[in-house]
């Protein structure tokens, strides 16, 4: 049994080869490394600091511990993990090849690190619509989920900039929250049949483009269209969202497209099409919240224990019959009781050359 690795001060001591490096350190990533660690796998787990949700001031649908921090959340999880023995390591994975015995990563410090199994646990790149003022107030006033942050904006003046094929999703989620709802057409197309079930909701329709969208510091103040202010508590937007999958496509993997952007395509426990390699999280599911993606994080942990004893046990047969073989045969018999051909020609052989 590998022994407890809290206390290393190398991600790599003496060559070691760790049961599953973990790349990305949030809900599902860290879920993942407690179910394994508690099930005494070895564990590292390379995070740079990179979570999507960080800029928000608080993590809701997390029961037990709703309205966290992200970074609270984090830390939290952090703390747990290491109490099993994970190792954690600050930096990002630059190189990833396969090798024999599994994984060979190579870290941005240039530190190498040996796997026998891969979590991606690297979440998504959100991409929002290039917009003045809008990336300044992205997770705190700029919103794009009802469930996250629907709740703090309740009652509001809220603008959904309707710039791609959720817009009219977007905009009647966030009128169950507000009867002051206005959609501002950004390059999407809304047509008259949508048009007419937000009428009908009482949510008004301004055709666009936006030009720009003005803050106090990270708090929105209006957007602007066709040079006039229209004054907004709240923006929401549909940004498209990109997996960070360079870690799966330099194993052989390709992303898969979606409406909404690109994702690792897995099976329910997060296998992944590359052999040895699971995903857990937005980077395998685009639409995952916290809760979400800290369930498949331990899914995925579950899973990767199984195919890990799966191999322990099948190398285990494979090393029994091997000595099996030996002790009955002297390493020249079969397990069928009969000796083994070569060893008969071998002595043959020898016969005819010693009667010449």
């Amino acid at each position: 049994m590998d022994e407890h690795i809290d206390d290393l001060s190398s991600p790599n001591p003496q060559g070691r080869l760790y049961d599953v490096a973990v790349a990305g350190g949030g809900a599902a990533g860290l879920a993942a490394a407690v179910t394994l660690a508690r099930s005494l796998r070895s564990v590292v787990v390379i995070d740079a600091g990179r979570q999507r949700n960080l800029p928000a001031h608080s993590a809701h649908n997390v029961l037990g511990r709703e309205g966290i921090a992200p970074a609270e959340l984090i830390r939290a999880g952090r703390a747990e993990a290491e109490s099993y023995g994970v190792r954690f390591v600050d930096d990002a994975v630059v190189e990833a090849a396969r090798v024999p015995d599994g994984f060979a990563l190579t870290l941005g410090s240039g530190t190498p690190v040996r796997a026998r199994r891969l979590l991606l646990a690297t979440g998504l790149v959100d991409e929002l619509p290039n917009i003045a003022g809008l990336a300044e107030c992205w997770g705190t006033t700029v919103l794009h989920c009802p469930y996250c942050h629907g709740w703090e904006v309740r009652g509001q003046r809220i603008t959904v900039i309707a710039s791609g094929p959720m817009a009219e999703h977007q905009a009647l989620l966030f009128g169950r929250l507000s009867d002051r709802v206005t959609v501002v057409v950004h390059g999407a197309v809304l047509d008259d049949a949508a048009r007419e079930r937000l009428a009908l909701m009482g949510i008004a329709v301004i055709d666009g483009p936006v030009e720009a969208v003005l803050a106090d510091g990270s708090d929105v103040r209006a957007v602007v269209v066709g040079g006039v202010a229209h004054e907004a508590d709240a923006v929401v937007v549909g940004p498209r969202m990109h997996a960070r999958a360079e870690i799966f496509e330099m194993l052989g993997g390709t992303v898969s497209r979606h409406p909404l952007g690109t994702y690792v395509d897995a099976d329910p426990t997060g296998r992944t099409a590359v052999d040895g390699v699971w995903a857990a999280g937005n980077v395998r599911d685009l639409s995952a919240m916290v809760g979400a993606a800290s369930a498949a994080g331990v899914l995925a942990g579950a899973a990767l224990n199984v195919d890990l004893l799966d191999a322990d046990v099948a190398v285990a047969q494979s090393a029994s019959v091997a000595g099996l073989a030996e002790s009955r045969f002297g390493g020249t018999g079969t397990l069928d009781g009969r000796p083994d051909d070569s060893s008969k020609a071998s002595r043959v052989s020898a016969k005819t050359t010693n009667n010449d």
